[in-house]
Order: structure tokens, then C-alpha cells, then sequence
């Protein structure tokens, strides 16, 4: 189990693989973002995408899921996280993209009033088939202490 005293700033760790799927994109924009250029072909044929692109919340979306997917691997004694800074949508992502992620852990923090846990914020890049960075954030995590007598 990796717990708060387990987190180094400056870790980098590289997972995922998502299959960007043509009905993923026109269902998920159906419900969550019904933009024309996420719905339909022609449509998107005559914006800047060129083509059918899926929603940057479907961009999250996917991107969550492989972070999930990466906690559980790793066995993570997360307790949720506060919220995301900074997310920018760089490139589309379009069907038939694969995306992959990287975070670098850029700090931790014990908590002063719950000693049982800690936060660390990691810089979250976002990456399709090509090595082309398609999205990027800032994310806060909230995690266990191991030890909550221990003073670091």
C-alpha cells in the first residue's frame, strides 16, 4: 500500500492506454456536450477540428479512468482529491487516438489539522499515440499518513 511518506516530489510515472472509439465520442457528447463538431461528421468537417473530435470533458473523462486504473495497480491509500487547476485542452482528440498519461509529483503537504492525512499536487500531461501532449492539469490528491504520531 503507498501512503503519504511513500510520495516524492519530483516522481514521474507514465500508464494508460485509451482507445478513443468513434461511438464513445458521440454517445459521451450526446449526454454530456451536444456540440455539433462532437456529434456529427459533417459538422465537424466544417470547423478547425476538420473532423468528428471528442469533448474535453470526455477528454477528462478518459483521463480519469486511467488514473483510477493506475491507483488501483499501485494499491494507493487515496482518500479522493479537492479538485483539478488548469486543465487546457491543447490538441483534438479524435476516434481511433489512443491517449496515455504522465504525472510529476510537484509537492506534498501534511495536514496540520487532520493527521491522518496528507495532499501532494502532481502536473498531469495528457498524450496521444504520436507523443503529442493533448491536455494538461494541475491535480490535488488527498492521501493516508502511514504513521500519524510520526512528526514528517
Amino acid at each position: 500500500m503507498m501512503y503519504f511518506e511513500d510520495i516524492e516530489p519530483g516522481a514521474i510515472q507514465r500508464f494508460g492506454k485509451y482507445a478513443v472509439s468513434r461511438e464513445e465520442v458521440i454517445d459521451f457528447a450526446s449526454k454530456y456536450d451536444p456540440q455539433p463538431f462532437h456529434l456529427s461528421d459533417e459538422a465537424a468537417a466544417q470547423t478547425h477540428f476538420g473532423r468528428l473530435s471528442a469533448s474535453g470533458w470526455h477528454t477528462c473523462a478518459m483521463t480519469m479512468a486511467m488514473l483510477v486504473e493506475n491507483l488501483k495497480e499501485q494499491k494507493q491509500a487515496g482518500l479522493g482529491s479537492p479538485g483539478l487547476d488548469e486543465i487546457r485542452w491543447l490538441k483534438p482528440v479524435y476516434p481511433g487516438d489512443t491517449l496515455s498519461v504522465e504525472t510529476e509529483i510537484v509537492d506534498k503537504k501534511r495536514s496540520a489539522s487532520r493527521p491522518e492525512m496528507g495532499s501532494f499536487r502532481s502536473n498531469v500531461r495528457v498524450y496521444n499515440q504520436d507523443g503529442v501532449v493533448v491536455m494538461t492539469m494541475k491535480s490535488i490528491g488527498l492521501i493516508r499518513v502511514r504513521d500519524q504520531k510520526a512528526t514528517t
